[in-house]
């Protein structure tokens, strides 16, 4: 009697040690895999991480769900290049060699953007604007040395990143990088990237590649580089979305308008809005902080997710990876926009790690 007491007090004991443990490092559910494992056939599963989310619970996350990483901001022009002769490299460095411990892919992103550029590359000493030919030697010598850095490690980058104007009147968007220097800069910026690593995929990503107008306007931009003969090899689709949009027909028609350029694609920086789509910042309003993640909500999301990834597996033999734009609700880019403050739940994963019932809506097929 004694020593089955004791045996029911050691099992006790030992399940809630193991349930502790499968808090601290969530898996989907016993005997399943991840998501990178259902997609093993179709293509690479990434997502978007801080180099602190690596040294959190998130890690087991990570390490079990996905099997490509792109660093957030860690590798953007204003982070890791902030003055003319200082680099900073921990955080990139932190995140490419957990990829590496991993055997994870990783992807870079980006090297030519106009947001997050630091404001020294744009003047000179006198903090006058630079010219053209001072701003692409700037260019250069900074594509030059992340690439290289990253060579081996970085199988693709994102080199030019939101070029493309949302006016239906212009072209080119009409950043400094435009006034200055013209489209020569994005012409630049892929032969550089291709000089320092002529193994990495050379990516031109961009938002609202579902609107047919500005759709059109990427496929002559990409169009025209190709016939110049530069090294453009795919293009990413950030698809940043949500329950309302796009439409079954629009992501069809994306796809069958891309496919023809005979690039690679990739989904570069999804997620699923909870919200109906906003394109432009604006205040919060009375009515937004009533806005919460209702079953109804969550049913739009779940079938926008399996309407999604159907898609996606439907062109997986011109689609190369898909990548979450963050790890979990617990924390995304859209708690701010485009209402400053107000929460979303945009990704398969919730605020405690565990997966949503739209998971199921991906993996199940």
């Amino acid at each position: 009697m004694k020593y089955t007491s004791y045996a029911v007090i050691a099992l006790i004991v030992l399940g809630s040690v193991c349930c502790f443990a499968y808090r601290r490092h969530p898996a989907v559910a016993p005997g399943t895999g991840g998501l990178k494992d259902y997609y093993k056939n179709y293509f690479p599963i990434g997502v978007a991480v801080s180099a602190h989310a690596l040294q959190t619970d998130e890690a087991g996350l990570l390490i079990s769900q996905f099997n490509s990483l792109t660093p957030e901001n860690a590798m953007k022009m204003g982070v890791i290049h902030p003055g003319e002769q200082w680099y900073n490299w921990k955080e990139a460095d932190s995140i490419a060699a957990f990829a590496r411990r991993n055997g994870m892919k990783l992807r870079g992103h980006t090297l030519v953007w106009h947001r997050q550029a630091p404001g020294w590359i744009f003047k000179d000493a006198n903090g006058q604007q630079v010219s053209k030919e001072v701003l692409l030697q700037r260019l250069k010598e900074h594509i030059t040395t992340v690439v290289k850095r990253y060579k081996g490690t970085v199988y693709a980058w994102d080199v030019v990143n939101e070029a493309i104007s949302d006016d239906p009147r212009e072209f080119c968007r009409s950043s400094l990088w435009y006034r200055i220097c013209g489209e020569e800069f994005i012409e630049k910026a892929f032969q550089w990237a291709h000089e320092a690593d002529p193994d990495a995929l050379l990516f031109y990503n961009d938002y609202n590649e579902i609107n047919p107008v500005k759709r059109k306007k990427i496929i002559k931009l990409l169009n025209g580089l190709v016939s110049k003969g530069i090294p453009v090899h795919g293009i990413g689709l950030q698809g940043h979305w949500a329950i309302n949009e796009p439409s079954r027909e629009q992501l069809e028609n994306t796809f069958k308008d891309f496919i023809p350029l005979g690039l690679k694609l990739q989904i570069t920086e999804f997620d699923v809005s909870v919200y109906p789509k906003e394109h432009e910042m604006r205040t919060r309003q009375a009515g937004d902080s009533a806005a919460v993640f209702t079953p109804a909500v969550e049913q739009q999301q779940i079938e926008q997710f399996s309407m999604c990834f159907e898609i996606f597996r439907k062109y997986s033999s011109a689609l190369t990876g898909v990548t979450f734009w963050n790890i979990s609700d617990r924390h995304s880019w859209l708690d701010n926009f485009p209402v400053r403050g107000r929460k979303d739940y945009p990704l398969l994963f919730d605020k405690d790690l565990q997966p949503k019932k739209a998971f199921w809506s991906v993996v199940r097929f």
